[in-house]
């Protein structure tokens, strides 16, 4: 009989610890399934390993103690049954009946939560459908899908920590472990609604991205949406950050010990909210700057392009103004006053301002290529010092400090305005492209002639940037072989490579199907 009462013994504690470990995984799983927690999988999985491995030592412990301590009662003589049962007698009979219907309430509660969550998945899965089907392809499934997904186990977490408070009260547990798991409701429910306005704000704003692009038109203010489009990522990082500093401010007001830290919260929104709202500013008045200035559809090509070359300027200055502005108004939401920094960024700045004089030589050259019209962007030009290499192309933006140059072969040059140099604007009213011709020394000159008239004919007619036919100057130079002439085609700025290019052509494919020989040494035009 006493060993039959030591194996109950030993079998009922065997039996509790299958019960912990069951519920230890359980939290773990729930763990696991928590948003924030994803990337930590494999240290949930080493600390859930950890806390079995210690419930499997402690009850390793107490079968030993309870073989041992039964052994010493029967090595003095006891009689286990009698010992146990004066041992359970000494409990107050009120003890039993409260943990009966302690044990009960606590059984009714889990089925009850088992049967609402079977419920309330069903309910969501319905409306998940519902919300996909409101308004067809005007928002991502998957954001959708995401958004109830996370809701369903939000709900599933939140209904086990209140089962298992309601069971610590049902079992007369020690109040002290029910504030705490309070505590660790109020936290979990702040964290689970947190990241579930994040998936619901991720949904709202995809649908209305689609909805914008699927209702804007010439016609209302969303034509402008596809240039803002850029934003929305920009936007849902702001969204998040805010989310989140929310989220943590709420659960950092539940722990008593830290609690003063979350007056910090509510100005990292604010910063963040300046940030933001700071690029839509700056994107906005750029874009109603382009529109306002290029919205007239009849200005020359000279005035376009002295407003796309004042555009990336505005921009820049905007650009400077936007971040000044931010960085006082930082300032003062971080209770620090902005006058004594900018007194000394004064002094400083005029104390570097007489170390950078390469600097200011480069904006004061940068004003007066604007002002005295030297080029502007679009314009074909050549630049550089005497004692370097020129720089060739067409010129993409003037800068207060750089003016870039996009050589024909596709490379950028970056000058500073200050090395500018000597200038050769080819984008000036017109140019003349020019190509010279080698023909044979007995060829008929008149004829060739009338041939570089009817191709410059020709070419006027079916091109718009030829200005004026091309015509002969005349012969540059005598040879044995041959003759080399020249030859003029007034078009437009900035065209002559490709005219010159398709004159090169009609010459070849004209010569020789009027039998005029072309020498097997061209010389090299004349750009």
């Amino acid at each position: 009989m006493n060993i039959l009462i030591t194996l109950a013994e030993v079998s009922i504690l065997i039996i509790v610890f299958i019960i912990f470990r069951w519920l230890v995984g359980k939290l773990f799983k729930l763990l696991v399934r928590l948003s924030i927690l994803k990337g930590d999988d494999i240290k949930i999985k080493i600390l859930r390993r950890n806390i079995t491995g210690l419930l499997l030592l402690i009850c390793i412990l107490l079968c030993v103690f309870i073989v041992g301590f039964n052994g010493f009662l029967i090595y003095q003589g006891e009689d286990l049954q009698q010992y146990k049962i004066a041992l359970i007698r000494r409990i107050p009979s009120g003890f039993w009946l409260a943990l009966g219907i302690g044990i009960a309430q606590s059984i009714s509660v889990i089925i009850a939560a088992a049967i609402a969550l079977k419920v309330i998945k069903h309910w969501l899965k319905i409306a998940s459908n519902r919300a996909k089907n409101l308004d067809q392809n005007t928002a991502d499934d998957e954001s959708i899908d995401a958004f109830f997904t996370s809701l369903n186990q939000r709900i599933r977490g939140g209904i086990w920590l209140w089962v298992i408070i309601a069971c610590t009260q049902f079992l007369k547990l020690p109040t002290v472990v029910s504030e705490y798991l309070y505590i660790g409701l109020r936290i979990y429910l702040i964290i689970a609604v947190g990241l579930l306005i994040l998936k619901a704000v991720a949904a709202i704003v995809d649908t209305l991205d689609v909805l914008s692009v699927r209702y804007s038109s010439p016609d209302n203010l969303l034509r402008f949406y596809d240039r803002l489009q850029h934003l929305i990522p920009f936007l849902k990082r702001c969204l998040e950050f805010v989310i989140y500093v929310c989220t943590v401010t709420l659960v950092i007001q539940q722990v008593q010990l830290i609690a003063k830290l979350a007056t910090f919260g509510l100005k990292i929104i604010q910063i963040i909210a300046i940030i933001f709202f700071s690029r839509v500013m700056f994107e906005v008045v750029y874009l109603l700057l382009e529109e306002v200035l290029l919205k007239n559809q009849n200005l020359t090509e000279t005035q376009r392009s002295r407003r796309l070359t004042l555009i990336p300027l505005f921009r820049s200055l905007l650009q400077y103004f936007i971040y000044f502005s931010v960085a006082v108004s930082i300032l003062y939401i971080l209770d620090i006053n902005p006058t004594p920094i900018l007194a000394g960024a004064g002094i400083v700045g005029i104390a570097v301002g007489l170390g950078a004089q390469t600097l200011i030589n480069d904006i004061v050259c940068g004003f007066f290529i604007l002002f005295e019209n030297y080029y502007l962007v679009g314009d074909y030009i050549e630049a550089g010092k005497a004692e370097e290499k020129a720089v060739e192309g067409t010129v993409e933006a003037i800068e207060l400090r750089t003016t870039r140059i996009r050589h024909p072969n596709g490379q950028l040059h970056i000058i500073r305005n200050g090395d500018i140099g000597s200038i050769t604007n080819y984008s000036k009213q017109y140019i003349f492209a020019v190509v010279e011709v080698n023909v044979p020394c007995d060829s008929n000159l008149s004829h060739i002639y009338e041939v570089i008239g009817e191709i410059g004919q020709q070419l006027k007619a079916s091109d718009l940037d030829v200005l004026e036919a091309t015509f002969v100057e005349g012969v540059e130079s005598l040879s044995e072989s041959h003759l080399l002439l020249r030859t003029l085609t007034k078009v437009k700025p900035g065209k002559h490579l490709h005219i010159q290019r398709v004159l090169r052509k009609l010459y070849m494919d004209n010569f020789q199907n009027q039998g005029i020989l072309l020498p097997a040494t061209i010389p090299k035009s004349e750009d």
